[in-house]
């Protein structure tokens, strides 16, 4: 587009953006055709939320529900939110209730758990969604702003100028964005309301309790007096007339219906809550007696937040706050001083690390005599914990590494495996400011995630015959591979009161290693390959356990459990290498596809007496002999003696319908939608079709390749067996997996060097 095509574009979303002010009854009448734009706090923050829709996630082993607003879909993914999905499905409860006024309303909602867990994610998720709500149709906010000039002998009315400014430059929004309901009378909002709860297609009814904060209260007062000296009837009328009151609409923002104490905020309480009076405008204002709220700065975080949300960031740096906190979300108030108080909508939420719960606790050990014990109770904790999803530690890590936002949502495992394994290229800087490709090869940044999460899982209640890697494998997949099995999550019982998330290596960790390594040189050489700039997984692993006993922020106990861990982590790790270097090796002697699916659908009409499409277009009855050449052929299960002629015998019959008809329909079930119509399935998904699709063995290897020696590998002799089957090798990893030639070359000399020592 064009310089002036821009511009177009620019004018166009602010149209779309803000409306034009409008009349008092204008407003009155708009929410009555739409009711949810009065919404009070934190029924609006609900509906920012629901309005972004959910999407279904694994988490630990379970099918989740998540809302879509946690991933920042406004902001293309930025300050997404991974994993902990139930608790903020918790805390999305919590919102519900207290908007539907259900016991809940004096609840300050706490937000507590360890650094780098995503809690610092949810306050700019929040602000970026209410923001972008508020820009649309449906989550316009509105407040309201005065005109008095001319109203008065004076003609200086309530401006902040020694004269009076003409036009819109008199005009005065509410400095704590005050709802426009809050305008009419008590007892006429009560019926209005009411009213307007009759049209709400909602269960939870709005709810406009507070009255005008003292600015508009001020602007009021002035226009009521003004108009009753004068002898007018109408004075609500007069007071609310187009000429001095209008309703606007506002973009949500920080310090616009949004408050933010963040931790290096300072002050005194009253100056940090609401604002402070400023002194030099006392003199200049008509005060009438008492200090004017016109000489008020708003600029506290409940100020800002009114009529949404405020934040309290690092609540432990901000201690001393909470308890005057006590009673503003069941009284709704605050004061600006001792004779002007201020109504106050928000939903308050406090975030902190798990420091200001050992504050909290200080005075414990004096169970009723505890000062602490009225905030405590007004405290809703929801515990933000370590992810313990691989795939979630792996896009975490690769947004710690890149400037990458795309939230993952796949449609399957298989895909999310993909991006799990898949290799990443990073541009440094070295010292000489020259900047560097490093390329981590595949599986690294998957062994790092994987090594980080097996750190946060509780070992106590991981099943008998099964390891740590195998739990972190069953919370993102769901279940679990064995052989032909699946072994499914709910099959698995794990103790409620387990420490999952709680401890661990935090993504800071890792990432630093992995950046330390970038700079580190590689003790490796090749005749005709850049090999320096390659991290391998055993690279990072070694340097993560490594220096666990000298990175202050774990333990002794801590670092010397971690380094345990690590070895099951390297053994599942080298073992998806191996099949990569395999699959690699046996490319050309794989079972395609299409004869897999030819075989599923002989053994699908077998098994229910149908016929089948031939290429001529005939139905003819299921082949037995395909069916007996692929089972003992690809499979590998049977041989003639299995069979009478080309008849399956019971053996075969069994192995059919267990293992292919079962598999077939039970994940034809799984996939199928709201209307039960089922969607197609792969035959990638059926576990015994996956064995023959991508697994092989040495033994596999021995038999094809009679004269292939692994330990010839590294400079295999020119014109031998070996030498052939490794470039075929290495240029098969390439293009079937996205190995570089180098990371190619370096993966398969590992994984030779250890088939080497039992090759005879």
């Amino acid at each position: 587009m064009s310089g002036e095509q821009f511009i177009d574009e620019a004018d166009r979303s602010l149209d779309r953006t803000y409306e034009e002010p409008r009349s008092l009854a204008e407003y009155v009448d708009l929410v009555f055709e739409r009711p949810g734009l009065a919404a009070h706090a934190s029924k609006y923050l609900l509906s920012a939320i629901e309005a972004a829709g959910t999407r279904t996630v694994i988490e630990e082993g379970d099918q989740k529900e998540r809302y879509r607003f946690f991933d920042d879909p406004h902001n293309d993914g930025e300050h997404a939110i991974l994993g902990n999905t139930e608790v903020l499905n918790a805390f999305v409860d919590d919102l519900r209730s207290i908007a539907a006024g259900r016991g809940k309303d004096e609840k300050i909602v706490w937000l507590d758990g360890p650094t780098a867990t995503g809690k610092s994610e949810l306050k700019r998720c929040l602000i970026n969604g209410l923001r972008e709500y508020s820009k649309t149709d449906e989550g316009r906010r509105y407040t309201v702003e005065w005109n008095v000039a001319g109203a008065g002998s004076s003609g200086a009315g309530i401006t902040y100028a020694d004269e009076p400014v003409a036009d819109e430059d008199d005009w005065y929004e509410s400095p704590v964005q005050s709802h426009p309901l809050s305008v009419f009378p008590e007892d006429v909002r009560e019926g209005l309301v009411a009213q307007l709860n009759e049209n709400l297609d909602d269960h939870i009814p709005v709810r406009v309790e507070s009255e005008l904060d003292p600015f508009c209260r001020e602007a009021y007062d002035y226009l009521e007096e003004h108009y009753r000296r004068q002898g007018v009837e109408a004075l609500f009328s007069a007071i609310t007339d187009p000429q001095h009151l209008r309703v606007k609409n506002y973009v949500v923002d920080v310090g616009r219906g949004i408050g933010v104490l963040h931790s290096e905020d300072e002050g005194p309480p009253k100056e940090r809550l609401v604002g402070s009076w400023m002194r030099g405008m006392l003199q200049e204002l008509d005060s009438r007696g008492r200090k004017n709220p016109q000489a008020f700065s708003y600029d506290g975080v409940l100020s800002q937040g009114n009529g949404l949300l405020t934040v309290v960031e690092d609540a432990a740096q901000h201690a001393d706050l909470l308890q005057k906190l006590l009673n503003v979300p069941d009284e709704k108030s605050v004061k600006l001083d001792k004779g002007i108080g201020m109504d106050i909508d928000t939903q308050m939420i406090i975030i902190s690390n798990p420091d200001l719960e050992a504050q909290l606790n200080q005075h414990a050990d004096r169970e009723g005599q505890d000062p602490l014990k009225a905030l405590k109770r007004r405290l809703d904790k929801h515990e933000f914990t370590y992810l313990t999803n691989l795939s979630l530690e792996t896009e975490l890590l690769r947004r710690e590494l890149t400037d990458e936002t795309e939230v993952w949502d796949a449609d399957s495992w298989s895909e999310l495996e993909e991006w799990i394994q898949e290799p990443l290229t990073v541009h440094v800087r070295d010292e000489h400011d020259e900047v560097h490709a490093k390329e981590l090869a595949p599986h690294a940044l998957e062994a790092a995630a994987l090594y980080a999460v097996v750190t946060r899982l509780d070992v106590s209640d991981v099943p008998g015959g099964h390891d740590l890697v195998d739990k972190a494998l069953l919370f993102d997949r769901g279940y679990l591979q064995e052989g032909d099995e699946r072994v499914d999550a709910d099959e698995f019982e794990f103790t409620d009161q387990g420490t999952d998330g709680d401890h661990g290596i935090p993504v800071t960790y890792t990432r630093d290693e992995i950046a330390d390594l970038f700079h580190a040189e590689q003790d490796r050489h090749h005749a005709d390959l850049d090999v320096e700039h390659v991290v391998m997984p055993r690279d990072i692993l070694n340097a993560m356990a490594e220096d666990l006993s000298t990175a202050p922020v774990f333990s002794n106990a801590e670092a010397a459990d971690f380094e345990e861990r690590v070895v099951p982590v390297k053994n599942h790790v080298f073992g998806e290498q191996e099949s990569d270097v395999l699959d690699a090796m046996m490319r050309d002697k794989r079972v395609d596809e299409a004869t897999v699916e030819e075989y599923i659908e002989h053994v699908y009409a077998w098994s229910t007496d149908e016929r089948i499409e031939n290429d001529r277009g005939e139905h003819v009855d299921p082949d037995p002999l395909k069916m007996k050449v692929f089972e003992i052929e690809h499979l590998g299960r049977f041989d003639d003696d299995d069979y009478a002629g080309n008849r399956p015998g019971d053996a075969v019959e069994a192995f059919r319908e267990d293992k292919i008809i079962t598999a077939l329909n039970r994940h034809a079930w799984q996939r199928r939608d709201e209307e039960f119509r089922v969607a197609d399935v792969s035959p990638k998904e059926i576990p015994v079709i996956q064995t023959v699709l991508g697994s092989h063995s040495w033994d596999d290897v021995k038999r094809t390749y009679e004269d292939f020696d692994p330990r010839q590998w590294d400079e295999p002799p020119s014109g031998t067996e070996t030498a052939d089957l490794k470039a075929e090798t290495v240029q098969n990893m390439q293009e079937m997996y996205d190995y570089s030639e180098a990371s190619a070359e370096l993966t398969s000399r590992h994984v030779m060097s250890q088939v080497s020592y039992k090759w005879d």
